[in-house]
């Protein structure tokens, strides 16, 4: 730690700056993953993917890396116009130098704070701003991004299992028939799931299930 801190007091002023900034720029990236998690569509995708893999009781199939994958796909798909308006109005003039650091920061946190409001529910949103000491916001944008986040993510969670509940009632109906069959048939010891697995595989392949379910994502936001 002293010879961290001597480095910066031998350093002449250009390179403590640049130091700084590179230090800035390892924070954020090292906080990229959260906030792409927190900030965007990829929560509730990803939660629904699984509740639907979970639904057809396929184990490992579709694996978790093209789970992922898609998700993160799709979550650049939807997040495409927010991320275009980022650029414009901050890291362009940014690049550019027509704002600094800080101006950029405010400007790219606007489409955010636009988009994720538009999926917050009112109650979440109260939750967090009960807890803070501040005065209430009288915008949007007022909202400080550490309110705005937990309670966007609180939102998107509650969505993403309602979504995943409605997957669920057909396969579940699928399940309860097998076992009420089988039952009937005096099959007891033979496993419901072995039987309704190729059922459930067949309804979802005949309905068409993934463009069923990806419409219903795209639609969501």
């Amino acid at each position: 730690m002293d010879e961290f801190i001597q480095f910066f007091n031998d350093s002449p002023p250009d390179d403590v700056a640049t130091s700084v900034r590179l230090l800035l720029l390892l924070t954020v990236l090292s906080l990229a993953p959260g906030i792409l998690i927190l900030m965007t569509s990829f929560t509730r995708i990803v939660i629904v993917l699984s509740f639907v893999r979970t639904s057809l009781a396929t184990q490992q199939m579709p694996p978790n890396q093209v789970i992922v994958g898609l998700a993160l796909f799709l979550t650049f798909f939807i997040m495409a116009p927010v991320m275009s308006e980022v650029n414009d109005r901050a890291l362009t003039p940014l690049f550019n130098e027509e704002i600094d650091l800080e101006t950029a920061y405010e400007e790219a946190s606007i489409p955010f704070k636009d988009f994720m409001s538009q999926h917050t529910r009112q109650k979440d949103l109260e939750l967090f701003l009960s807890y803070t000491e501040a005065e209430r916001p009288e915008t949007i944008q007022d909202i400080p991004l550490t309110v705005m986040v937990p309670a966007f993510a609180l939102s998107e969670i509650k969505t993403a299992f309602q979504m995943g509940f409605m997957v669920f009632i057909p396969f579940l109906v699928i399940d309860m028939v097998v076992a009420s069959v089988l039952m009937s048939m005096g099959m007891m010891m033979l496993p419901p799931v072995m039987i309704s697995l190729p059922f459930k595989i067949l309804l979802f392949i005949l309905v068409d299930g993934w463009y069923l379910v990806m419409q219903s994502l795209l639609q969501s936001f």
